[in-house]
């Protein structure tokens, strides 16, 4: 059992938002949880493109747009929402905002913004992602990519 006080933490100032990370890679649970503090203020475009992320807010206003589509979300208080293709988007916090972030796979600890607005990730991180997201896709029978079905087939027996 582990846990974990914000006490404990070390904030890691981001673009545009401070994040108070308590479950990072170093736990092995395959996701990363943070506390991300967003201050009132312009747009902050992110594209976490290496990761899937999912946030609960917990307090404050931001607006969520989806660069692609132009789609705008407003998000408040025990809202969730999931990044789940990799979105380009931006996040503006019309009043402070505080999120619960959930990465797949798991953060690190250190990471900090690159110019793209994502988070880089290890080589190794990145085929062991995946092969879980091709294992997942072979189960639900989603795939047709052979090569990944016979990865699976290797690994299962």
């Amino acid at each position: 059992m582990k846990v974990v006080s914000i006490e404990q933490l070390s904030p890691v100032s981001v673009t545009g938002c401070q994040s108070l990370r308590f479950i990072t890679a170093s736990h092995n649970v395959g996701f990363s949880v943070n506390k991300t503090v967003i201050p009132k203020g312009d747009a902050n475009r992110w594209h976490y493109k290496n990761h899937h992320e999912a946030c609960y807010c917990i307090s404050g206003y931001g607006i969520l747009t989806n660069i692609e589509t132009g789609e705008t979300f407003d998000i408040k208080p025990d809202t969730c929402y999931l990044l789940d293709n990799n979105d380009d988007h931006t996040f503006q916090a019309i009043e402070d905002t505080v999120l619960i972030s959930i990465f797949n796979p798991p953060l690190v600890g250190n990471e900090k913004h690159d110019e793209d607005g994502s988070y880089s990730i290890s080589e190794d991180t990145l085929s062991k992602y995946h092969l879980a997201k091709s294992i997942v896709e072979v189960v639900n029978n989603s795939t047709n990519d052979y090569d990944a079905i016979y990865e699976v087939q290797k690994l299962l027996k």
